[in-house]
């Protein structure tokens, strides 16, 4: 099986050493093709304005001076070798990509775009709070993932669909299990958009993580984390709301 692997933090983060381990557990087959820097929130973004520079390590770890998603089109279309890789897997991110997370992640949109070249994607991403940052804050994922990714291989899933991973932020040896969720929503009222004043005077702003959690119901990837389970999430590249469109399609016939 050969796989090709990415991330949003940049190629020389401690998860992304992580998600080399988990990968070499599967094949021998390793490509690491991944942002030369931190990326994070940079979503589904393509750099069109600017050109692209790529700095090669050996013959298959390159990292390149652009977004996750430049850095898988470029794997698929430049520097990967020979035949298409059979799985993507993109992270270990640094922190958990839940609920609307989504919508702004890199190491979910490098999965997306994995799946937009019909690879199998999975998106791998390990909740850090109150845990320290060095590599020992991914014993969850680096434990669990070699073999949640083997049983998810052999379940399979549609050409469309990608998975999102998400690790609690506890020991390996207390995760309660794994739950297959919903895509959670949070309540966007407590962002936080810090003030500030730099050396010279100017004000400058910074975005915190401050949003409130809802607690819904349903089995969502929120309440997975938060009880000390691993969540699955299938993810779709179709993002028409089927419901609504019999309702604009009678409401503007006429």
């Amino acid at each position: 099986m050969r796989i090709l692997l990415t991330n949003d933090d940049g190629i020389n983060a401690p998860g992304f050493a992580v998600l080399e381990r988990i990968a070499r557990q599967l094949s021998d087959d390793i490509w690491c093709v991944a942002p030369a820097d931190e990326q994070s929130g940079a979503g589904h973004s393509l750099t069109l304005t600017q050109p692209l520079r790529v700095h090669q390590y050996n013959d298959r770890r390159f990292a390149v001076k652009g977004t996750p998603t430049d850095s898988v089109m470029m794997a698929l279309g430049k520097l990967v070798s020979g035949k298409k890789p059979d799985l993507l897997l993109s992270g270990v991110n640094r922190g958990a990509n839940i609920a609307e997370d989504v919508t702004y992640s890199g190491t979910v949109s490098a999965a997306m775009e994995g799946t937009l070249a019909g690879i199998k994607s999975i998106a791998l991403s390990q909740a850090t709070v109150d845990r320290p940052v060095g590599e020992d804050a991914f014993e969850a994922a680096e434990t669990h993932a070699p073999d949640l990714i083997t049983k998810l291989l052999q379940a399979g899933w549609p050409e469309s669909v990608f998975i999102n991973i998400n690790f609690p932020p506890i020991a390996a040896d207390v995760v309660k299990g794994v739950h297959v969720t919903e895509q959670g929503f949070r309540d966007f009222g407590a962002t936080v958009i810090d003030e500030r004043i730099d050396q010279r005077g100017f004000t400058y702003y910074w975005f915190g993580l401050g949003r409130a959690t809802k607690n819904p119901r349903h089995e969502t990837d929120i309440k997975a984390l938060k009880e000390g389970f691993i969540s699955v999430t299938p993810l779709h590249l179709d993002l028409t709301h089927r419901e609504t469109l019999g309702h604009l399609r009678a409401s503007l016939a006429s």
